[in-house]
């Protein structure tokens, strides 16, 4: 699996988010599909449009993945203190 950074830029149905990928041996502003994994999904952690988010891609494909950490506090929603 090929770990990687990105920010969510879009909620699809299903669990499906667009991640743009930021840092990773990928070019700059690719794109993926990425699915919401393991613990993310068992204790119901929300990922929205601006967060920071590490995904896993296979090798095989490289326009998918699966969203393995949400970086907390990096949300582009924030509401002002």
């Amino acid at each position: 699996m090929i770990e990687a950074e990105g920010i969510v830029e879009e909620c699809l149905p299903n669990a499906t988010f667009r991640v743009k990928l930021t840092e990773g041996p990928f070019p700059p502003d690719h794109v993926i599909l990425a699915r919401a994994a393991g613990k993310l999904k068992k204790y119901s952690i929300r990922v929205i449009p601006g967060d920071e988010v590490t995904v896993e891609i296979s090798p095989y494909d490289l326009k998918k993945g699966r969203i393995v950490f949400r970086k907390s506090g990096t949300s582009f929603f924030k509401k002002p203190s």
